[in-house]
């Protein structure tokens, strides 16, 4: 479908990197069908924002942006129309229909794919303030268009939606629909897309990408498809996200290592290590198996650079229990860590479970845990210089001593910590070796050897 005048869109992405393909594929669609994206909002005849509601403080991120364009709507010379689309919609769209009047359209997760007949109805005379909340059950293919966003060469490869673990505090299978994995053979056509435009990371997400496969009649391997993402010319790093530990194979850890592509990086969120906490979570692990995990990847890997997250004040998480997770975080020794209080999601099991624990008590916790960490990184990053290391150049900083921000393999975008390099002239986008220098808590600073 063709839009008839040339409407101008901007699009807000809030919330993970799952959210952020999403949007790209809604930018895509409607670059295709003539529209024009431009960043600004003021410049916009419609504002998207796409929206996640996994916890609170994400659907209260959503709520104040949302709020902040329904004011900016009433206030600027030149009014534009707004569409909420994604989690909260998908959640909440209906309600928020009645609550938030100037929004002109609500649109779940599963419309990705009609964005252009949902901008074409919008703009036509005769529109209506709607809330269009369908099965989610959308799963984007090679096929679709990508706007990328920024000027990066790193990319998300989206190998599969949704999630049928039904985690007791989640709500990522009701908004999300349940597990939805791509064939091989697409992913890898995108990828190879993806390379020819000059993407030169690749970084594999989903809701559990170690799940990959499971629904496919004929169940493919996640550890196959890392070693033939590696056999595509033009890739030089493939990095994995959203392991979940219940998953994680061997045979996975094995095809990382045998590349040199893949980054001895792996995101094992394994919400807490306790058994009792871990059977209410319903995570369908063990600890001793999160432990073994652990031990075999940094034996397969000897310079795996793990991270992880978890949940405090999770309900019935006594003192001692709590206790038992601060134990192993610093047995552990993750690279990288963050930690979530425990947020109570209306319609999950976990919303009805006794023995809650006070807000309070919550950050408590996480700060407790958070400057355990702050120390552990710290020790690893210090331990890091001296070495030799790949750098990504994503740009330039704005310190004059280090006049770039970069990665190293060891670090995922947004969640862990960056390189600041210093040295001769480097292109964004460009790979280079530097030399650690210096560290601090999660940074690490680096100068550019030939």
């Amino acid at each position: 479908m063709k839009l008839q005048n040339k409407v101008k869109v901007h699009i807000i992405s809030l919330g993970c990197s799952k959210n952020l393909v999403d949007s790209e594929v809604m930018g895509g669609l409607l670059s295709q069908s003539g529209v024009q994206l431009v960043n600004r909002r003021e410049l916009a005849d419609i504002v998207i924002v796409n929206t996640c509601a996994f916890i609170n403080p994400a659907k209260e991120e959503a709520i104040e942006e949302i709020l902040q364009l329904a004011w900016e709507k009433k206030e600027v010379p030149h009014p534009f129309l707004i569409v909420v689309a994604g989690c909260l919609a998908q959640r909440y769209g209906r309600e928020l229909l009645a609550d938030i009047p100037e929004v002109d359209l609500f649109i779940g997760t599963g419309e990705v794919a009609n964005i252009v007949e949902h901008i074409s109805r919008l703009t036509s005379p005769e529109a209506k303030r709607l809330a269009v909340i369908t099965k989610p059950n959308f799963l984007m293919n090679s096929k679709h268009p990508r706007v990328l966003s920024g000027a990066s060469v790193t990319a998300y490869l989206k190998i599969s939606d949704g999630c049928s673990n039904c985690c007791t505090y989640c709500v990522i299978p009701s908004i999300r629909g349940r597990a939805r994995s791509r064939r091989p053979d697409d992913i890898l056509q995108e990828a190879q897309m993806l390379a020819q435009r000059g993407i030169r990371e690749i970084i594999i997400t989903g809701q559990d990408t170690t799940a990959y496969g499971m629904d496919l009649p004929d169940r493919p391997q996640l550890s196959d498809l890392l070693t033939d993402l590696a056999a595509i010319r033009g890739i030089q790093w493939i990095r994995l996200l959203y392991a979940h530990p219940a998953h994680m194979t061997e045979e996975i850890m094995i095809s990382m290592a045998g590349s040199e592509k893949i980054c001895r990086y792996i995101d094992l969120p394994i919400q807490h290590i306790d058994d009792a906490v871990l059977k209410a979570m319903n995570r369908n692990v063990a600890s001793h198996r999160i432990k073994e995990i652990i031990a075999g990847a940094r034996e397969i890997m000897p310079d795996v650079a793990l991270r992880t997250s978890i949940i405090v004040g999770f309900p019935g998480e006594t003192q001692k229990r709590f206790d038992r997770l601060l134990d192993f975080i610093v047995a552990a020794k993750f690279d990288h860590l963050g930690v979530f209080p425990y947020s109570r999601e209306e319609g999950t099991k976990a919303a009805l479970l006794p023995s809650r624990i006070a807000e309070k008590e919550k950050q408590r916790r996480r700060y407790i845990i958070m400057n355990e960490q702050a120390a552990i990184s710290n020790r690893i990053n210090q331990g890091l210089i001296g070495t030799i290391q790949e750098i990504l150049i994503e740009g330039k900083s704005d310190r004059s001593d280090y006049i770039y921000v970069a990665r190293c393999r060891r670090q995922a975008p947004e969640i862990d910590g960056i390189t600041y390099v210093k040295g001769k002239q480097a292109k964004t986008g460009s790979i280079v070796q530097g030399r650690i220098i210096e560290a601090d808590d999660y940074d690490l600073f680096a100068e550019i050897i030939d």
